[in-house]
């Protein structure tokens, strides 16, 4: 059994749930799971565990800087052993960009890292217009306008296909 460390960035809590959710199935597996946020991961914990997962959300076409710099920091260790990454983004609500290859968050940033994890995931977000403040409720009302997406600020929808977590979590089992 591996010793798994399921790291996560989020922005509105979604991509916790996503990674909380992983973190169920991957212990139901008999697997030990240390779930942290981004801010609290360090070399010493990454030295730590035979596999490491690292989730991250996106706000404004971006995934947050803190992300990067701990991948740029840690990339000779997540080259090391088993390494997975997964987006969250609305972007993947459509079905021509849901998947590693066709999503362009995820296609950019691992570029821009140069690093090739052992398994790679998309995830749609979730969308609540009710919970942002007001320039965020607008500006991504505009942007979702932009790609066609629902706008009714009253909109709090989750658009995660909660089937693909489960399998990215099976998958994460399955690395080695």
């Amino acid at each position: 059994m591996s010793n798994t460390l399921l790291i996560y960035s989020t922005t509105d809590g979604h991509t916790k749930k996503i990674s909380l959710k992983m973190q169920a199935i991957i212990e139901s597996q008999g697997h030990t799971v240390t779930l942290l946020p981004v801010e609290e991961a360090s070399a010493e914990t990454l030295a730590n565990h035979d596999k490491v997962v690292i989730g991250a959300s996106i706000r404004y076409g971006k995934h947050q800087k803190v992300v990067i710099d701990f991948i740029e920091q840690n990339k000779t260790q997540l080259k090391s052993k088993p390494s997975a990454f997964y987006t969250v983004n609305l972007v993947a609500r459509k079905p021509e960009k849901c998947q590693p290859d066709t999503n362009p968050y995820i296609i950019k940033l691992l570029a821009q890292l140069d690093w090739k994890p052992s398994l790679e995931g998309v995830f749609a977000g979730k969308l609540n217009y009710p919970k942002y403040g007001f320039i965020d409720r607008n500006m991504i009302r505009f942007i979702m306008w932009m790609t066609k997406g629902p706008t009714d600020p009253k909109t709090n929808i989750e658009f995660t296909d909660w089937n693909s977590v489960d399998q990215f979590a099976q998958a994460v089992c399955d690395m080695q």
